[in-house]
């Protein structure tokens, strides 16, 4: 975290400190595959001793005495060295030599050349938090024992392994124990089988390590011993750092998020901004560049100390048209700032643009969304970790009468069951009725198609249809750049993110194109879109046909602001499921990408009962559903505001 920016170890750990990563439920789902992986990795190590303790003082003695043996294995042992602290994730000692192993459930090449350096000898930055990871380990292990030789390695997803046998993701369920730890079942039914040929491989990270903790970095610091020990007085008696201000600053985590201050929580960027620059509240209520979207210069502008949209010049955009239709990066860009310097939040469309656009579409408009998983632990035997599962669609559409029904829907509902291939299958049902137009919100559905083609042609066992599911494919998908084969489908389907970029634009979202983002937004700017969800129409009787709700109502005020109709999802669980004590599941609202992931991960344990499985398939049902009723609602905004232009 020091690295990334010091001043962040002020404000780590403090509850009355915004943090982002805390909710952060893409990156909840990595650290619940990381704990699988970490057991996966014990088990590759028979005969090692756990040290259990969880307080610093009990967990040091522990590993004290086991240490005294001439030769052993251990697992999590605590080693100090004065004010610094770590716990290894395996340490074999043999003799005088400790091997020091860091698990990471991180994809590893093993057949790339010097996968851990750039060209130029440096340390890749997608690999350097691992490496400065195990580089700390290693100086505080020589330290505290000083007559051993240390040898650092990671122990890494190996990404040409394949999953030995089914159900392996299974057998090493996330759980919390009775003092509310997470931490991982393993099942009793684990074989030998299991683990041959292991998913895992173990990585000399010697000669890395010995470059940073010689300074030789060119990226790092030229004393590693003075920065260790600089960040570790300043965290011991709770002093920041002052730390430079950049482009980084845009993705800090001790920043408030929409509900945060409602909490009282505060922000540890604008505490670190404010005595940086002497800002006061009113200066944060301005647009910096940190929100210009795709903006790369960034820094250059922060370093002049022309931080907010309204210091901006055109000639700091650089703006050049783009030579198809709509706005160009660089346009765009510059509305963004126009808008802020007038202070201007009246939502800008290009109706004629757009209007050609819509022009050129054949009803009925076919909106879909895909849930997918990619999991280090395969659901099913002969599948690479981290290979997508595409296990949920929905599917709206909207005839040339403008009725708009949920057409359709898959939800893979099976343990154990790999189920990419019935999921094209069934989408292939649901579109190849007619000819109509295909929608989707950004590049993922387009790119998990294109990876199951690939499933699909590599397969040494396809299944009979497999030649007409590759064609079905590639009828309503373009072929990404490095695919083997290259396509463009006839019917390819239309990413509404690209017209928002190129047509609309929303002060409101302060520069971001999520969907999640732009919904509200659009809620906002059309009262006709308003007027119409207001009433209980969807999925009532003479309404919008739904297949997963009854008599809704999308549109809904508090405080006279409209709620985000994600926030509206009805939670997983009630009160009573949890008192219950039976749950496996802990999280009670599934309204994010990541909430779907675990979700849908935890259904294939085979401890989880059948009432909690139902329940998560109905929520995910209902989320799922919403997201494509949300380019539904982003389409008749359109309309809307293009009659109003």
């Amino acid at each position: 975290m020091a690295s990334e920016c010091p001043a962040k170890l002020y404000y780590v750990r403090k509850s009355d400190y915004a943090n982002q990563s805390l909710g952060n439920t893409f990156l909840l789902s990595l650290a619940e595959g990381g704990f699988q992986v970490g057991e996966l990795a014990k088990c590759y190590h028979p005969g090692g001793e756990e040290v259990s303790a969880l307080d610093y003082e009990s967990a040091e003695k522990e590993t004290d005495r086991l240490i005294q043996e001439q030769n052993i294995i251990l697992f999590e042992p605590a080693i100090r060295h004065h004010n610094l602290f770590i716990r290894v994730d395996v340490l074999i000692k043999r003799g005088a030599t400790l091997e020091l192993i860091e698990v990471k459930a991180k994809s590893f090449d093993c057949l790339e050349d010097s996968p851990f350096e750039n060209n130029d000898g440096s340390i890749s930055s997608g690999w350097r938090p691992y490496l400065y990871d195990v580089a700390f380990q290693t100086y505080v292990l020589q330290h505290a024992m000083p007559r051993y030789t240390v040898r650092p390695s990671l122990m890494l997803i190996n990404k040409h392994a394949v999953c030995p046998t089914a159900g392996l993701h299974q057998k090493f369920q996330v759980a919390r124990d009775e003092n509310n730890h997470k931490g991982i079942r393993v099942s009793n039914d684990l074989c030998a089988e299991d683990l041959d040929p292991p998913l895992l491989i173990k990585v000399s990270v010697g000669e890395q390590v010995d470059r940073i903790l010689s300074g030789t970095d060119p990226d790092g610091p030229t004393d590693f011993d003075k920065y260790v020990k600089t960040l570790a007085r300043a965290y011991e008696k709770d002093q920041k750092i002052p730390s430079p201000l950049g482009a980084h600053c845009g993705r800090c985590e001790f920043v408030l998020g929409k509900d945060d201050a409602s909490h009282n929580l505060k922000s540890g960027l604008h505490e670190c901004w404010a005595e940086s620059l002497g800002w006061g509240e009113a200066d944060f209520s301005e647009p910096t560049v940190l929100n210009l979207w795709r903006y790369r210069k960034k820094d250059a502008r922060i370093s002049e100390g022309r931080l907010k949209l309204l210091d901006l010049r055109k000639s700091d955009i650089g703006v050049k048209p783009r030579k198809t239709p709509g706005l160009s990066t660089t346009e765009r860009q510059w509305l963004q700032v126009t808008k802020a310097k007038n202070k201007d939040q009246s939502p800008w469309i290009d109706a004629p643009g757009l209007q050609k656009e819509i022009s050129s579409w054949r009803f009925p408009l076919h909106f879909i969304d895909f849930e997918t998983s990619t999991v280090a632990l395969p659901f099913n035997k002969g599948r690479h970790p981290y290979e997508g599962v595409a296990f949920q669609f929905s599917h709206h559409k909207i005839d040339k009468a403008g009725t708009i029904s949920h057409a359709g829907e898959y939800l893979n509902t099976g343990r154990g069951i790999f189920p990419n291939y019935a999921f094209v299958r069934e989408l292939k049902r649901q579109l190849e009725e007619d000819d109509g137009t295909i929608f989707r919100y950004a590049a993922h559905e387009n790119t998990y198609l294109c990876l199951i083609h690939f499933q699909l042609r590599t397969d040494p066992a396809p299944p009979e249809d497999s030649d007409e599911l590759m064609t079905f494919i590639r009828s309503i998908t373009r072929s990404g750049r490095r695919n083997e084969q290259q396509w463009l489908g006839d019917r390819c389907m239309v990413d509404m993110l690209d017209l928002v970029k190129r047509y609309y634009y929303l002060p409101e979202t302060n520069g971001s194109n999520s969907l999640k983002a732009v919904l509200p937004a659009t809620l906002n700017a059309s009262v006709a879109v308003q007027e119409k969800y207001s009433l209980p129409i969807y999925g009532a009787q003479g309404g919008i046909e739904s297949l997963n709700f009854r008599d809704w109502v999308w549109v809904q005020r508090k405080n006279g602001k409209i709620v985000d109709p994600y926030k509206l999802l009805p939670p997983v669980f009630s009160d009573n499921n949890f008192e219950s004590g039976d749950l496996i599941s802990t999280n009670p609202e599934l309204r994010g990408g990541g909430d779907a992931l675990i979700a849908y991960a935890k259904t294939q344990y085979e401890e989880m009962g059948e009432v909690e499985r139902d329940l998560i398939f109905q929520a995910l049902k209902k989320y799922c559903e919403l997201d494509t009723f949300a380019m539904v609602l982003l389409y008749e905004g359109w309309v809307d505001l293009i009659q109003q232009d």
